[in-house]
């Protein structure tokens, strides 16, 4: 590769690597698979800029490759999920702001946060591969009806099909978020300082009637295999929780999770016992999502040993 080629390469690497992430981000729900498919699709086009000189549109080249090969692993991980044991969720990813292009205004910025959000991930589930992405490249990523019958190999009509059907469900299903960012962040703060110090009184304040609590825990213990639903039930719940945490001295790291308010579980060595999520709609706790599993959460840095954990919690009451 001459140093004109090599210079074209980096280039698109840089300035489309985030909108390539973004994408099969949304499309997987997976952070490891996501940055395994854009790295392969990046090898492909070196290779063809080795050979051939650069696409006419790097962009529309990378697009097809990485929605493609997305498409293609979501067919597999669909039978892997049917035999998954307990609840599946998508793996956590921090954000500050969301992994995408810079949105134009505040109201385009929710958008794509709620886009990213795990409830809208996990809506995205029940979509076909194919509905998924001509749903994603063409209402959250603007790429046009004929971009998007080039990237997924259909016709425009066929695309426009697929997009309204998708959107019929997603708009019939689709969460809801606290509206003012401010206000959500107080919730959340309200919220996880009373999981902190065990206060059910204050808990049953920020939780919807109708809260529910699900975890991925990939079946390993400490493990809710079932969704718990209810105030009064997850008030409980998380109470444990606390004093399940005060016992094991671990703490809580607020910080933006998938695009909404989230914790950072850690152990008293800084390592990670697991991540929480929350839906915050009307002023009130809607869902509270934790991520355990260890496969889950290796991406974001040393994971504590929950063996270890589960023993200091036994010590206090051992005397």
């Amino acid at each position: 590769m001459d140093k004109g080629t090599g210079a074209d390469a980096a280039a698109a690497y840089e300035s489309l690597r985030p909108l390539m992430f973004s994408i099969a981000y949304r499309m997987l729900g997976t952070v490891t698979e996501a940055e395994d498919i854009v790295q392969e699709a990046f090898l492909r086009y070196h290779r063809v800029v080795e050979e051939n000189g650069p696409p006419d549109s790097p962009k529309a080249y990378l697009s097809a490759v990485t929605t493609r090969l997305c498409i293609d692993q979501l067919r597999s991980a669909r039978a892997r999920r049917l035999s998954y044991v307990g609840e599946w969720l998508p793996e956590p990813m921090l954000t500050d702001l969301p992994l995408t292009e810079p949105a134009a205004d505040p109201a385009a910025l929710a958008e794509q946060a709620d886009s990213l959000s795990m409830a809208f991930l996990l809506l995205l589930e029940r979509l076909s591969p194919v509905e998924r992405a001509v749903f994603l490249l063409h209402d959250v990523f603007s790429y046009d009806y004929e971009e998007t019958a080039d990237i997924v190999g259909r016709s425009a009509t066929t695309c426009r099909q697929l997009a309204h059907r998708a959107r019929q469900h997603v708009e019939d299903n689709k969460p809801r978020f606290e509206a003012s960012a401010a206000r959500r962040d107080e919730l959340a703060a309200r919220f996880f300082d009373a999981v902190g110090h065990g206060d059910l009184e204050g808990l049953v304040s920020l939780l919807a009637d109708d809260v529910v609590v699900s975890g991925d825990n990939a079946g390993v213990p400490p493990a809710w295999m079932r969704p718990i639903v209810g105030r009064s039930n997850v008030s409980r719940l998380l109470v444990g929780l606390a004093q399940q945490l005060e016992d094991a001295h671990a703490t809580m790291e607020t910080m933006p999770v998938n695009g909404q308010p989230g914790a950072l579980v850690r152990a008293p060595d800084g390592s990670l016992v697991s991540v929480f999520i929350l839906d915050i709609a009307d002023d009130r706790v809607q869902a509270v999502r934790s991520v355990i599993a260890r496969d889950k959460l290796r991406h974001l840095g040393p994971l504590a040993d929950l063996v270890a954990l589960r023993e200091a919690q036994r010590r206090p009451g051992d005397g």
